[in-house]
């Protein structure tokens, strides 16, 4: 059964001259969805008939975030063709094992990632013209100018299956080669529909979109549902604190969401006490467990302030927790959303900790050119996603780690999130991880990675006695370093594999 591929044109022809995108990046320029089709259509033929792209094709992005890259987004649904979005982050030797991964055919970059680009060419044989979004350097061509001088011309038509390919969304592990989750037009529009009738977003919400779109989260929590439903995004080269007040203060989003480093940083600020969030329709955190303070800050301000789940493989939209459940169950994920089935593994009575297994149209078609691992990871249609959760009475959902980080000392099971979640409400602690570490008598022993807060100098012995009374003895670290920084994964979580290289010696 052929899907509507063509989100642009549809949404255009429904609303043409609703708000689709105001550009951060460009002084606050607003296009509307009729002057985004149009763009997007326009760039869809220059890929077409100048640069010679095909249905299946890859198209490969390497820059922050930028309209442009969205324009590429829609011209690929628009052809078949599939977007490759790159990780700034990586290094050159990395950035080209993914490029090999999925052979572009065209690699368009930002200037400011021109030194990556030309690293990596020599790397790549398959990809056939090299464009730089800015302006062009010494025998550089020049995208934006090239596409707009093009002469216009009718796109070949086109009927696209739901599971056609869209995007090579690549995972953001800290374990071993990224993969690409494939995502098609039938799973981003069921994540797409999912969010909007569970969610209740309409065509009046606007989202800040600061968050990386070479990561699911910044092209679907909110970017891509609300082009279905209408709304509008802000689009930001990256997160800045200031940027994101601003926005706030002029009232002009109604959604944001951000991983817990950034609500971290927000709070931190002096503007963060006297900011009004009351207009703000949903403040979501997401890629990593939530410290239990962020929650009582914005608990303090009157924010509903909730904790998403998902991951590059499915949605990543998978859950919702209801109104009256924010400040009774924080921490919570909630209840799937409508078309996401969830379940513990091996369940037995409410509470029971198991692997969480999703089902649904939501869920990737599995890992590029990577069948052995997508039939370990994909079986009878649930994803195994490696996350530890259980359910309570009432079904809600609630995240307590991943099985990889599970620390078994002494036959118990101890779950770093929660200890983390109990140290993170010492007032001296910014960021805190917890590792296990080889043990002689109990297998292994927690100990806790510790960034200070600034202008503090929190001791060892005053963190243990903390956990006091919040921990069971057994849970509680039985060693503490402290460190400057905590390493970060491309997707911005903890890299768990660096710290425990680092410090998972006795």
């Amino acid at each position: 059964m052929p899907i509507v591929h063509d989100w642009l044109a549809r949404r255009a022809a429904l609303d043409p001259d609703h708000l689709a995108l105001v550009d951060a990046t460009q002084g606050g320029r607003r296009s509307s969805y009729r002057e985004w089709d149009a763009r997007a259509s326009r760039t869809a033929a220059y890929l077409h008939h100048a640069l010679g792209v095909r249905r299946g094709e890859r198209v490969a992005v390497l820059a922050h975030n930028r309209v442009e890259t969205l324009d590429l987004l829609f011209a690929c649904a628009k052809l078949g063709a599939i977007l490759q979005p790159l990780n700034w982050r990586l290094s050159a030797p990395e950035l080209s094992g993914i490029l090999a991964d999925a052979e572009p055919v065209v690699l368009v970059y930002g200037s400011e990632l021109r030194a990556q680009s030309l690293a990596v060419r020599e790397h790549a044989p398959f990809v056939r013209h090299w464009l730089t979004f800015d302006g062009p350097g010494a025998d550089e061509r020049h995208f934006v100018a090239e596409r707009d001088a093009a002469p216009e011309s009718p796109l070949p038509a086109l009927e696209l299956e739901a599971e056609a390919p869209w995007v090579l969304c690549y995972t953001g592990g800290s374990t071993g080669v990224p993969k690409a989750a494939v995502l098609t037009h039938g799973s981003l529009a069921a994540n797409a529909v999912n969010t909007v009738v569970s969610w209740g977003l309409t065509s009046d919400d606007v989202a800040v979109l600061n968050a990386p779109l070479f990561h699911t989260g910044g092209l679907n929590v909110f970017t891509l549902p609300l082009v279905y439903v209408g709304g509008a995004s802000v689009v930001c080269k990256g997160f800045e604190v200031e940027q994101v007040f601003d926005l706030i203060e002029r009232r002009e989003v109604s959604l944001f969401f951000g991983v817990p480093t950034m609500f971290i940083e927000l709070q931190r600020h002096a503007r963060f006490e006297a900011m009004d969030f009351s207009h703000l329709k949903l403040v979501v955190s997401g890629g990593a467990p939530c410290p239990p303070p962020v929650f009582e800050r914005f608990f303090a301000k009157g924010v509903a302030f909730k904790t998403g789940y998902g991951l590059t493989e499915a949605g990543p939209n998978n859950f919702w927790l209801p109104p009256a459940d924010v400040r009774r169950k924080p921490g919570f994920v909630g209840v799937p959303l409508f078309q996401v089935e969830a379940r513990i593994d091996g369940e037995r009575q409410p509470g029971d900790v198991g692997e969480l297994l999703l089902r649904g149209p939501h869920v990737c078609a599995g890992y590029w050119r990577r069948p052995e691992e997508t039939a370990r990871t994909i079986i009878g249609g649930w994803l195994h996603t490696g996350d530890l959760a259980l359910r309570d009475a009432e079904g809600c959902f609630r995240i307590v780690g991943r099985h990889k980080d599970l620390i078994i000392s002494g036959g118990e099971n101890i779950y770093p999130a929660e200890v983390e979640s109990v140290l993170a409400g010492h007032p001296d602690v910014a960021e805190v991880a917890v590792i296990g570490v080889p043990d002689a008598k109990w297998g292994e022993t927690p100990r806790a990675l510790v960034v200070p807060r600034a202008g503090t100098t929190p001791t060892a012995e005053s963190l243990l006695s903390f956990c006091e009374g919040r921990l069971a003895r057994y849970k509680t670290p039985r060693s503490v370093r402290f460190v400057e920084s905590l390493p970060r994964t491309s997707a911005g979580k903890v890299d768990r594999r660096a710290l425990s290289a680092a410090h998972g010696q006795p």
